[in-house]
């Protein structure tokens, strides 16, 4: 791959609608619990797709196909949490940003930023990595274009 670019930003506090998946594939189970508040809001409209941000939690074990993953959708404060979903304040902080083409160029990237992170002037952040995807998820995963954040702090 080649250089990666990247982008600082500061990202504001939010309010955040978290789901939450476990499993072989639980980015597509914690999708799923999003899915269903996206259309009873009228998010999914005009075919934009909402910003959401995605990360493991837990991270993938050696010996397991299983893992957590864990998506926010920002909300406002007339969508409250149903079933499993739980509200989040996310607190904000200064993020690199890089962004990709390519699910299976998702471990490489994230290796990338950290290595220009360890030679830049910042340090390491203690707020949450993150992913976004930035045009759904109706779409070949080599066609998913992504920003991965990287917490950072001056």
């Amino acid at each position: 791959m080649p250089e990666i670019d990247v982008r600082i930003v500061n990202l504001p506090k939010m309010r955040m609608l978290s789901a939450y998946g476990f499993g072989k594939e639980p980015e597509g189970i914690a999708w799923e619990k999003l899915r269903h508040i996206m259309l009873e809001h009228n998010m999914l409209k005009d075919g934009k797709f909402p910003t959401t941000y995605g990360f493991n939690n837990p991270n993938p074990c050696h010996g397991s196909p299983n893992y957590g993953y864990e998506i926010w959708l920002p909300v406002g404060e007339e969508i409250e949490p149903e079933g499993d979903l739980r509200i989040v304040d996310f607190c904000g902080g200064l993020y690199a940003v890089a962004r990709f083409k390519d699910l299976n160029n998702i471990g490489d990237v994230w290796g990338q930023l950290v290595r220009w992170r360890e030679s830049s002037k910042y340090k390491p952040g203690a707020h949450q990595w993150m992913e976004h995807l930035l045009d759904g998820v109706d779409q070949p995963p080599e066609e998913f274009v992504f920003d991965l954040y990287l917490p950072i702090v001056e």
